[in-house]
C-alpha cells in the first residue's frame, strides 16, 4: 500500500480520536513505533492489521470507519493531484478520470504502487457507473472519498451499491448520481 495512506490514516487518527489511539494501534498490530515514509510502498497486511485495530478501538463499524476516512482524505488528494485535475471538472468528471490521470501517474511514478482498478462508464449528465476492484476490498474508502469530493465541489451525491465484493460480489459496483 503506498505510504500516502498510512501518512492520511495517521493524520485521520489524529484528527479524530488522538495519537494515542494511533500508537496503541500500531502495538496491536506488532508495528510498535513504526514510521511510514509518504512516497514507499508497504506490505498490504500492515494496513489492513492496522485499520482493523483501528476500527476495533473506536468501536465505529468498519464501513462506517473507511467511508469517513476516505471523506476525510478526499481534500488533501484533491490537493496533492491538482495538476492532473481540470479546473473545470466536478464530482463525477473527477470519478470518472481518476484512473486515466491519478491511478496512472501514481502506477508510473511508483512502480510497486497498486491503488484500485477503477473502470468508469459516464451513463449520463448525472450519473457514472464505478466498477472497483482490488484485492484490498476497501470500496468503503472509495465511497468516502466521492463522498468527500461532493463536498469539496458544494454538490449532493447519491451513491448505490448493487454489487459489493464484501458480500460475494466479483466486484464492487458503484453508481453514483449528483442528487
Amino acid at each position: 500500500m503506498h505510504g500516502v495512506i498510512f501518512a492520511e490514516l495517521r493524520k485521520y487518527v489524529k484528527a479524530r480520536v488522538g495519537l494515542p489511539t494511533w500508537d496503541r494501534a500500531l502495538v496491536n498490530a506488532g508495528l510498535p513505533g513504526k514510521v511510514f515514509l509518504t512516497f514507499q510502498e508497504y506490505p498490504d497486511d500492515e494496513a489492513l492489521k492496522l485499520i482493523k485495530d483501528l476500527v476495533a478501538l473506536t468501536g465505529s463499524p468498519a464501513s462506517v470507519f473507511l467511508e469517513d476516512f476516505g471523506a476525510f482524505i478526499a481534500p488533501d488528494l484533491l490537493a496533492m493531484y491538482e495538476p492532473l485535475i481540470d479546473p473545470e471538472w466536478r464530482t463525477l468528471d473527477v470519478v470518472e478520470h481518476t484512473e486515466e490521470t491519478v491511478h496512472t501517474v501514481v502506477r508510473r511514478r511508483n512502480p510497486g504502487a497498486a491503488p484500485p482498478y477503477l473502470r468508469v462508464e459516464r451513463t449520463g449528465v448525472d450519473e457514472v457507473v464505478v466498477h472497483y476492484t482490488s484485492k484490498r476490498r476497501l470500496c468503503d474508502i472509495a465511497k468516502g472519498i466521492v463522498r468527500g469530493l461532493a463536498a469539496h465541489y458544494e454538490e449532493q451525491v447519491a451513491i448505490d451499491e448493487p454489487e459489493c465484493m464484501n458480500r460475494g460480489g466479483r466486484e464492487c459496483l458503484l453508481v453514483v448520481r449528483r442528487a
